[in-house]
């Protein structure tokens, strides 16, 4: 595990789209599928990471809210499933069921949309308007692992609610932090 943080993709970018397999439904959903008039979270996850098992609960509870204000979630893991078994699509659809995740568990098995997206570390989180267009990318909050921070999602909340308030993106924005991307050789 290498602590990494996030790159920040540059605010206004478009959504990279994508057309990945739901390790849960074994249907393939395309960003399409998920975005929404109001936003989009896309979440970069995998099963392992410690970083990623800590913050679960409040990612649940926070899809569950925003998803009754008419917020899109994906997540997406793009971890190379030869070395990191544990992070492949039958386990994803067991993490998935076990943790509840209230949207779609996407497998990148080439690990293309991580690169589209830029993505470094699991969790990464990116906020799309309306537009389809980068309004926030960073930390779920400044819990972690063993720090004692309780767990609450502000930053992430405090970014949603803005967008949907039809604010402008958060002026502050923290990258997010935890464990690399396990890129293929």
């Amino acid at each position: 595990m290498a602590f990494t943080e996030s790159k920040m993709m540059q605010l206004g970018t478009v959504a990279p789209n994508f057309s990945l397999e739901d390790t849960v439904t074994g249907e393939t959903v395309q960003l399409g599928d998920v975005e929404s008039p109001h936003g989009t979270v896309i979440f970069f996850l995998c099963n392992h990471c410690p970083y990623v098992i800590h913050v679960n609960p409040e990612l649940v509870r926070l899809a569950n809210a925003y998803k009754k204000k008419g917020i899109g979630f994906a997540a997406i893991s793009s971890n190379d499933a030869v070395q990191y078994p544990q992070d492949g699509p039958e386990a994803m659809k067991k993490t998935a069921a076990k943790v509840g995740y209230p949207f779609p568990y996407l497998y990148d098995k080439t690990q293309e949309v991580a690169k589209a997206y830029d993505a470094a570390c699991t969790p990464d989180i990116f906020v799309f308007n309306g537009r389809g267009k980068l309004y926030y990318r960073g930390r779920l909050d400044g819990s972690r692992p063993n720090n004692d921070v309780p767990l609450t999602g502000e930053d992430l909340r405090a970014a949603l609610d803005h967008l949907l308030a039809g604010d402008p993106p958060p002026e502050q924005q923290y990258p997010s932090t935890g464990c690399n991307i396990k890129w293929k050789n």
